[in-house]
């Protein structure tokens, strides 16, 4: 039976839309895009991917040039579904099961995605900001303080998500909310380091793994990619500075200080 190469060029663009979708290196999604294409017999095929884009083409035997263009929107990091997706590029390179039974195998990874509720997502802001708290030296009611403020912040992130608000503004609001409530709790003498606090709760807001990513893509050669990513966790980094010196500025002026 002839290969469906509009089908196989549909599977190659989902499984790199679904990997950059999760947050995966520019180079692990051509490369996964490329693999499977060979795999499946495809001499001339190409892969170009930027965060936003991906770009595949192959020649069929007939000289019929094949290609599909996939805009990728804003998105997260879910490292559980770059691994699943990894381990089923992994199957169907080894396997090369007919299309339509990769096809439905690709459905079904992304059927299973691993979620948790908001009450556990909540619980995670406040362990991991109130221990980023005792981290920077704060004491256990810095902590306590920074799992509130952690709390409410994950709330705030929650919410804006919904709204699909962008980054940008997305994390000016945090970081301007969980200072002010830091501020608050200090005032109340709840907790005694109003800085510590506040760089504890933000730390959840550093974009760690886009900067590392980026790192990489730029020592991949994938400069476009690698520099676009700087620039975003260059601007996140801006609406963590400027959300909390508005938050700074608005306590210092209702405290008439």
């Amino acid at each position: 039976m002839p290969l469906d190469y509009d089908k196989l060029m549909a599977l190659s663009a989902e499984l790199g839309y679904r990997l950059m979708e999760s947050g995966a290196e520019i180079y692990r999604v051509e490369e996964s895009m490329q693999l499977l294409l060979h795999a499946y017999g495809v001499t001339f095929g190409e892969v170009f991917a930027i965060p936003n884009c991906i770009i595949v083409t192959l020649t069929a035997p007939d000289g019929r040039p094949v290609t599909q263009i996939r805009r990728v929107p804003a998105h997260g990091t879910n490292l559980d579904q770059v691994e699943r997706l990894n381990d089923l590029c992994r199957r169907l390179c080894r396997g090369t099961p007919p299309l339509d039974e990769a096809a439905a195998l690709l459905e079904e990874t992304l059927r299973r995605p691993r979620s948790y509720s908001l009450p556990v997502q909540l619980f995670a802001y406040f362990l991991g900001c109130g221990s980023f708290v005792l981290f920077f030296g704060g004491s256990w009611r810095d902590g306590l303080c920074g799992g509130v403020c952690g709390t409410i912040l994950g709330l705030c992130l929650t919410g804006m998500n919904r709204l699909r608000t962008n980054a940008f503004f997305k994390t000016i609001a945090g970081a301007l909310i969980s200072a002010l409530i830091a501020v608050l709790l200090v005032g109340l003498r709840l907790g005694a380091h109003q800085d510590r606090i506040i760089i504890g709760t933000l730390m959840v807001l550093v974009p760690g793994i886009a900067f590392t990513n980026a790192m990489r893509d730029v020592m991949a050669g994938d400069m476009v990619a690698g520099i676009s990513k700087i620039t975003e966790a260059l601007f996140i980094g801006a609406a963590i500075a400027l959300g909390t010196a508005l938050a700074l500025g608005l306590a210092r002026m209702l405290g008439g200080g």
